[in-house]
């Protein structure tokens, strides 16, 4: 499967100067997702020679999209209160706020999606992105701890949907919905977006609420960004040993393969690059770790994985964030880079020499950053995404205000 990258719409302001390192090491850890998502689109899949995993798919299979929906939580807690969750009609600005948001990049999502080929290069999480976005909506307010169970509802009962609903669900015929899509197949999309599709939103809430949850932490401190660290290491390394012990100890494998009917040849090559949909024939293909099967433990494997890049940056950040800045720069304005990219990718013109194209998009995408940022500041995209939030946010705001001081005025006249 192709992945794709985080938008880079949660611009996050870097004002106060005691917060700048930690800022510069989450956007550093996007920078690092965006360069993952590129040479998964550009880069062998596979080796040639050995017929093995090629290192660019060990590497960033999975990994990259969660680790996006991760740092888009972390965004989403610190543009609505951080450690302090906004309350009342700020909380209410930040919530129709984030709907635009939702709007924008879900319309950018579909746009690209006619783009794309029916056989395209790479499927696209833009408009996945904007349903992850709606569906927080209700989340923004809670605290840590709340968040973080309700991540684990998440990560636990969205694969198990997955699996027995699969049969139930309208098939979906485009691999990058568009506008079309939407108007003449709107189940086939919705239940895209939501089970069956490459980024479905239900498991991957579970990545998105966990950095909600970061968020409202403080991750200035260096106490938290180790225990950030401690605990992506032991949640990846208990959801691997788990589906080993689950599929060769317990006999999982056997029963798969009894179930399935397949060789094991077949198996081994489910096992390393997934099915086309999670099969409802037993319950023990819930051990698998593969990525993009949204199983539970391959939830947990890809969020600890996520945990241990974010934990690193922001523990390194501080010492080493001028040699970063290619990176974070990217980071800063993935939204724009990641539509450009797509674009590109949409021509077709880099099957021939994916390494060469590889480079080319991984240096353009630095080099325009770091100049775009130290001359105008915020990504275009990210700019226009910005305004029109906080234009929003204003006049909720401004609304809300409006209609206390004339209820104010009314009770004083009683």
């Amino acid at each position: 499967m192709r992945e794709t990258s985080k938008t880079g719409t949660e611009s996050i302001k870097e004002t106060p100067v005691r917060s700048r390192a930690r800022l510069v090491g989450i956007d550093a850890a996007r920078g690092l997702a965006l360069l993952g998502l590129m040479a998964i689109h550009l880069l062998p899949a596979w080796n040639e020679e050995t017929g093995g995993v090629s290192w660019s798919w060990r590497l960033f299979s999975g990994d990259s999209a969660a680790l996006f929906a991760l740092l888009a939580g972390v965004g989403l807690a610190l543009t609505s209160g951080g450690r302090n969750p906004h309350q009342g009609r700020r909380m209410t600005a930040d919530r129709v706020g984030l709907l635009v948001r939702a709007l924008l990049i879900a319309v950018v999502g579909l746009w690209l999606g006619t783009l794309m080929p029916a056989d395209p290069p790479a499927y696209g999480i833009l408009l996945y992105y904007g349903v992850f976005f709606l569906l927080a909506i209700p989340f923004l307010h809670m605290g840590p701890k709340v968040l973080f169970a309700c991540a684990a509802v998440f990560g636990i009962v969205s694969p198990i949907l997955m699996q027995n609903l699969v049969s139930e669900l309208p098939a979906w015929s485009s691999y990058n919905p568009t506008f079309i899509d939407v108007l003449t197949e709107p189940g086939a999309v919705a239940s895209q977006l939501l089970l069956t599709g490459t980024y479905p939103a239900l498991p991957y809430m579970a990545y998105l609420l966990v950095g909600l949850g970061l968020g409202r932490l403080n991750l200035r401190e260096t106490a938290v960004q180790v225990r950030v660290l401690v605990v992506g290491v032991g949640l990846t390394i208990f959801a691997y040993v788990t589906s080993s012990v689950l599929l060769y100890a317990f006999g999982g494998y056997q029963r798969l393969l009894s179930a399935s009917g397949m060789s094991e040849y077949e198996l081994d090559q489910i096992l390393i690059w997934g099915p086309d949909s999670l099969p409802a024939s037993t319950g023990w293909w819930l051990a698998i770790t593969t990525p993009h099967t949204n199983t539970p433990l391959a939830i947990m494997a890809s969020l600890g994985v996520s945990l241990i890049v974010l934990g690193v940056f922001l523990l390194i950040a501080p010492k080493v964030g001028k040699w970063l800045l290619p990176l974070s720069a990217m980071g800063a304005m993935t939204f724009t880079l990641y539509t450009a990219h797509l674009v590109a990718l949409s021509i077709e013109v880099h099957y021939g020499q994916p390494y060469l194209w590889f480079v080319i998009h991984l240096v353009a995408a630095a080099v325009f950053a770091m100049l775009w940022q130290r001359s105008l500041g915020q990504g275009p995209l990210e700019k226009v995404v910005s305004t029109s939030v906080k234009g929003t946010r204003r006049l909720v705001s401004g609304a809300e205000n409006q209609s206390r001081n004339v209820a104010g005025g009314r009770g004083s006249e009683t």
